[in-house]
Order: C-alpha cells, then sequence, then structure tokens
C-alpha cells in the first residue's frame, strides 16, 4: 500500500529547534534558506532535500546528518561539524567551508563543492 505524507515541511528555525529538542529527527525537505542555525545542534537529523541554501549554520553540529539532495549553496558552513554526514548530490556551491568539519562525510559525483575545495583532501570519502 503507498503511504502519503501529508506533513508540511518545516519553515523556520524555532521550530526545528523545538521540535529536535523534543525527539524529532526528520526534517525533510526543511525550508531554511536565509535561517540563522548558527551554534545549533542537530546531531543526527534528517535533512535531505531540504533548503538550506544562505543559511548560517557556523559553528552548528550535523554530525551524520542526511543532507542528501539538499541545498547548501551560499550556505555559512564555517566551523560546522559535518563528520560522517551524508552529502550524496548535495549542493555546496559557493559555501563557506572554511573550517568546516568533513571528516568520513560520505558524498557521490553529484555533490557539488566550491570550485576551489578540495573533498578528499578535506577527509570526504567519494562513493562511485
Amino acid at each position: 500500500m503507498l503511504e502519503i505524507n501529508f506533513q508540511q515541511p518545516v519553515n523556520n528555525a524555532a521550530t526545528v529547534i523545538e521540535e529536535y529538542l523534543a525527539g524529532k529527527r526528520d526534517f525533510e525537505r526543511a525550508e531554511l534558506g536565509e535561517a540563522n542555525l548558527s551554534g545549533i545542534d542537530l546531531k543526527g537529523a534528517d535533512l535531505s532535500y531540504a533548503d538550506l541554501s544562505t543559511a548560517n549554520l557556523s559553528r552548528a553540529n550535523l554530525r551524520g546528518c542526511d543532507l542528501s539532495f539538499a541545498d547548501l549553496s551560499q550556505a555559512n558552513l564555517q566551523d560546522a561539524d559535518l563528520r560522517g554526514a551524508m552529502l550524496f548530490s548535495a549542493d555546496l556551491r559557493q559555501a563557506d567551508l572554511q573550517g568546516t568539519h568533513l571528516e568520513k562525510a560520505d558524498c557521490d559525483h553529484n555533490t557539488h563543492f566550491p570550485n576551489s575545495f578540495d573533498p578528499i583532501a578535506a577527509g570526504v570519502k567519494m562513493s562511485e
């Protein structure tokens, strides 16, 4: 039987923080472009397909998050912790990755990084 999810995507930072603290981890398709999530702890959250373009995620704990297919273009990820995150087909073009911890993060050839960024040197695992 086909399961249909009628849940509306989360569209503000305060809701994400409140729901995460209450134990929710599924924020798939969240619409958080331009949100200020600096220093937030979202370890292990599902943010796949989320719009995080131009969001401030500096110093955020995103360890083990699923960011597959997420739009992180122009996001501020300075000093963020993305170790072990899933970045399959994520868009990180023009993202600020200065000081970002990406060791053991997983990506594929459809993941887009800034032109001057070397994901392999940063410890990202490239899947075929």
